[in-house]
């Protein structure tokens, strides 16, 4: 049978502690060669949608030998970048029936070759997301790390500080996100979940003041977090390229990244309004940051390469590019656990599978 799972399956299924110890575990696998993953890529078009909206058709997938898994995740979007404050946004719009998004990851075995499982990847999505940050900080901010300033309030930033709080004891979080309605109802929301004052400001300078770890959890496509307010000891963490600006990566001591691929495969079609590759954004900016000359996250988790050595240095991890490798680590941990506790609907596999030679 190939189970078949919605995405409040796998939010019961999937823990931070697990997804951390999945994704650990992956890495580790890919720094000595033996895990895999291909790089994103984007079929970009226009769409009837609206003239300001494209269609993107993205996909990306790896494999985790090790686990016995390996993973596809396909997304088919309606995206604009609107103007919102002084920076540009990138904003998926719910254009499916039923105002919904359209999200798969699919799940197979490395025994034989047969469909898992399939399932959403709007939950999973963030949750590795988070986690990868998470291990960011484990690795490269102080051990007596205690306090973070957040730059974004939304659907990201709720799973980089439960990541963060599960590798630090982290005792407040002060946030700002340029919607007072949304951050007020973020840090409400966020101070029950994780049980410490999260607090709202009014200012980004504000919030990252004075903190031992920054994290940037945004959907801007220009910078929001600048060289001049870099202190000492700080830890420095973003979700993508842009939200960084370069000189304050410069300065920080020691920068790891995600993934040397330092953008998706893009493929274009003609008469597609697409602002991410326009000069404008700052989502450019950061293409003057030589990505490759970094270590990765997997050869920093391996020991390869040395992560903070001492409370003074400013450390820096640029989760720039996102990894199909990443679903099918936690994948497995999803598909183990709904295995475990019978949940599901299973139908038959023959439905995903064929006699005729492919």
């Amino acid at each position: 049978m190939t189970l078949i799972l919605s995405n409040d399956y796998v939010e019961r299924l999937l823990t931070m502690p697990d997804c951390i110890e999945a994704l650990e575990l992956a890495y580790l696998e890919m720094a000595e060669g033996r895990g895999i993953s291909r790089q994103r890529s984007d079929c970009i078009t226009p769409t009837t949608y609206s003239e300001d909206a494209i269609y993107g058709l993205k996909s990306m997938d790896g494999v985790v030998p090790k686990l016995g898994v390996g993973a596809i995740r396909i997304n088919s979007d309606i995206v604009t970048n609107p103007l919102i404050g002084n920076t540009h946004r990138r904003v998926k719009i719910p254009a499916a029936p039923n105002d919904r998004y359209v999200g798969l990851v699919l799940l197979f075995s490395t025994h034989n070759g047969e469909p898992l499982a399939i399932f959403p990847d709007g939950v999973l999505q963030r949750m590795r997301v988070g986690t990868t940050n998470g291990l960011g900080i484990k690795y490269m901010a102080r051990e007596n790390a205690r306090t973070i300033g957040i730059l974004g309030s939304g659907w990201q930033a709720e799973t980089q500080l439960t990541a963060a709080c599960a590798v630090r004891q982290i005792e407040s979080v002060k946030c700002f996100s340029p919607n007072q309605e949304n951050r007020e109802a973020f840090c409400a929301r966020m101070t029950a979940l994780l049980k410490i004052p999260v607090t709202p400001v009014t200012q980004a300078e504000e919030a990252v003041g004075g903190v031992d770890i920054v994290m940037c959890g945004s959907n801007s496509l220009d910078a929001i977090y600048f060289h001049k307010w870099i202190e000492p000891g700080m830890h420095l963490s973003s979700i993508k390229k842009p939200e960084i600006e370069p000189d304050a990566i410069r300065a920080a001591h020691k920068v790891v990244v995600h993934t040397h691929d330092t953008a998706p495969i893009l493929v274009i079609a003609k008469g597609a309004n697409f602002k991410e590759q326009t000069k404008d954004p700052g989502w450019n900016a950061a293409n003057k940051i030589d990505f490759k000359k970094y270590p990765t996250l997997p050869q920093l988790i391996a020991g390869h390469v040395p992560g903070r050595e001492n409370d003074q240095e400013v450390t820096c991890f640029l989760n720039n590019l996102g990894l199909g490798y990443q679903f099918a680590a936690a994948g497995s941990v999803i598909y183990k656990r709904a295995k475990e506790q019978n949940v599901g609907i299973g139908l038959p596999t023959d439905w995903f599978t064929e006699t005729v030679h492919p």
